[in-house]
């Protein structure tokens, strides 16, 4: 490229000389180059503004009319990987890098004339809560953000159910203090129930929660998450400021959401750099036109069971027996299945009667202090007297009973008589000897009347049996060795 002064030199040279060669010799330059210079000066002398360059045109001309319709159709989303191969098919012959050129010139000029014309959102206080989740190696993140106050809820869960996601909503309007006008959520297909004319319909579980909370649903456009780029940014933060360093387990959620909520009390309490304030202090002022909470949660998930409590004061669910407190015995409740923890509710209140884990089909879970004292599991047959002699008898204390009892296991067919021979005894050497001789007889095994006598006629005679003491330790006296050779006939003495 030449500069003025080198033009007017050239131009001069060739007044002078008359030829491009010759000007280019004075010049130092090329006879081209002169020439261009020449005829370049000569063109804006006659009046144009300057040489006509010649379109050549684009090797990719051809398939522009194919590019465009394509574009068009796809809404600018095509790509030109995908493109490339029909527009070689239609004859394009250029190279891919050359053909991209093409496509982004194309979609460039149908987005200049399909502008959506967008403009920034405007919150009001009390207004909009917008919820959405955000999953990273199979752990879910909930998050949800109050529009105007800026201020951040994010919690953990194991997947991304109806009652999760409104159990997590639940217990951020608990955080909050109260319940915004809206909250705006993705297409979520847990609290949708179905599309109608791009109109989302809400899932009855998410109408009856709403209705209960006193808050309107509304839904973010299809396909479109600048609508809620508010809280889409508080997923990609949660993912790299808080997932990233603390590293939660998916089978540790209660570890992972006391992580959660420190990291929210901490970026809650820094300036926030949209607003240029304090999230938790706008909530302090955003609080006051929220909504009332109402005085209980509304039933999430599946719906409970109801069982009747029988007689022996246990439900049956999954065909095995949990025990309830004996004073609902003959009243409907509710149970519920939370994880492996059987709840079993009161009818009316909701509050938790008992709990259980889960057991087995045709299993028991017994709880002692449902019936007020504990019970063994398996039953006792204790002796229960109906003569007189019997009633006597057993009044003489639980010796008598295991008496009773183990003379009936060993086979005394003549026990009824034996028990009368032995309250004749009674009279003649009195309750504490006739209790410990009966003591006596239950440890040697001996159940007749007769021996009950022996053992009072021996009186303290008798040896009393005492268990077995520690092993006699004997030091022995140490005697000289003498070797075998000491013992050889003939042998030096």
């Amino acid at each position: 490229m030449k500069n003025a002064r080198e033009r007017m030199d050239i131009l001069a040279a060739y007044r002078d000389v008359g030829s491009y060669r010759g000007a280019a010799e004075i010049c130092g330059t090329t006879h081209k180059t002169v020439r261009r210079v020449v005829e370049a000066h000569e063109a804006s002398c006659a009046g144009r503004s300057g040489l006509a360059r010649r379109d050549r045109g684009r090797n990719y001309d051809i398939v522009r009319d194919l590019v465009a319709e394509r574009v068009s159709r796809s809404q600018g989303r095509i790509s030109a990987k995908r493109l490339l191969p029909a527009a070689r098919a239609a004859g394009y012959q250029g190279s891919a890098r050359n053909f991209r050129r093409l496509v982004a010139e194309v979609k460039q000029a149908w987005r200049a004339g399909h502008h959506r014309g967008r403009r920034p959102a405007v919150w009001s206080p009390g207004e909009t809560l917008a919820i959405d989740w955000g999953s990273r190696d199979g752990l879910h993140v909930f998050c949800a953000v109050l529009a105007w106050s800026r201020f951040r809820f994010v919690r953990f869960a194991a997947d991304e159910k109806s009652a999760t996601t409104l159990a997590m909503l639940a217990e951020c309007f608990e955080v909050l203090g109260g319940v915004p006008k809206t909250v705006l959520a993705d297409r979520m297909g847990c609290l949708k129930a179905g599309i109608v004319a791009n109109v989302v319909v809400p899932a009855p579980d998410y109408v009856r929660f709403a209705t209960h909370y006193g808050f309107r649903p509304d839904f973010c456009e299809a396909a479109d998450p600048e609508s809620k780029g508010i809280v889409e940014h508080l997923v990609g933060y949660a993912k790299r400021d808080l997932i990233v360093p603390s590293e939660p387990d998916v089978r540790d959620l209660a570890a992972a959401n006391a992580d959660a909520a420190r990291w929210c009390a901490e970026v809650n309490h820094v300036v926030h750099s949209e607003i240029c304030a304090v999230p938790a202090g706008r909530l302090d002022t955003e609080r006051d036109l929220l909504g009332p909470l109402p005085s209980l949660r509304p039933a999430l998930g599946v719906r409970p069971a109801s069982r009747k409590v029988d007689r022996l004061s246990c439900v049956r669910f999954g065909s095995a027996r949990y025990s309830v407190p004996s004073r609902l015995i003959g009243t409907a409740v509710l149970i519920r299945v939370a994880g492996t923890t059987v709840q079993i509710l009161e009818p009316f209140t909701g509050e938790v009667a008992a709990e259980h884990q889960l057991v087995a089909p045709g299993e028991v879970s017994i709880a002692d202090e449902h019936y007020g004292s504990s019970r063994p599991d398996k039953p006792r047959r204790a002796p229960r007297a109906r003569t007189a002699e019997e009633k006597k008898f057993l009044a003489l204390g639980e010796v008598a009973a295991a008496f009773l009892t183990a003379a009936a296991a060993a086979g005394v067919s003549t026990l009824h008589r034996e028990i009368t021979q032995i309250l004749t005894l009674q009279a003649a050497h009195g309750d504490t000897a006739l209790v410990a001789a009966l003591d006596r007889a239950v440890q040697f095994g001996r159940w007749r009347a007769d021996d009950v006598r022996s053992i009072l006629a021996a009186g303290g005679a008798v040896p009393a049996p005492r268990p077995a003491g520690d092993a006699l330790v004997l030091t022995l006296p140490a005697v000289p060795v003498r070797p075998l050779s000491d013992y050889a006939i003939g042998g030096e003495q």
